[in-house]
């Protein structure tokens, strides 16, 4: 039996690898309670930008271009490289627009708590 810790890892990882995923599913999966998923992901849902979906069709979803172990840049990197964008050549530009699309969180993420 895993720790809650290394489960709400797992959890997490399986959310940001399938996009979606149902409270029974993971209950089954992790062989918990959907009661205990529910925990887990309130908890899981303060630093991880996932949330719920009820109804029909419902369930846990990741958002947008998140995913667990991409290295994102931080706030003020970001703004540094923007700020510095008017003033290099348009190659230099180029460049530092593609580390911002690879590397700059999604916006959405970006207000996440």
């Amino acid at each position: 039996m895993q720790s809650a810790l290394d489960r709400r890892q797992s959890i997490l990882e399986a959310i940001s690898d399938r996009r979606f995923e149902t409270l029974e599913n993971l209950a089954a999966e992790f062989g918990v309670s959907k009661a205990t998923i529910r925990r887990d992901i309130e908890i899981l849902g303060c630093s991880a930008p996932i949330y719920t979906v009820r109804g029909n069709g419902g369930g846990i979803r990741a958002m947008d271009g998140w995913y667990v172990g991409r290295r994102y840049l931080t706030n003020t990197q970001e703004t540094a490289l923007r700020d510095i964008l008017p003033v290099l050549s348009p190659e230099q530009q180029k460049e530092i627009q593609s580390i911002l699309l690879s590397f700059a969180k999604p916006a959405d993420y970006r207000k996440w708590p």
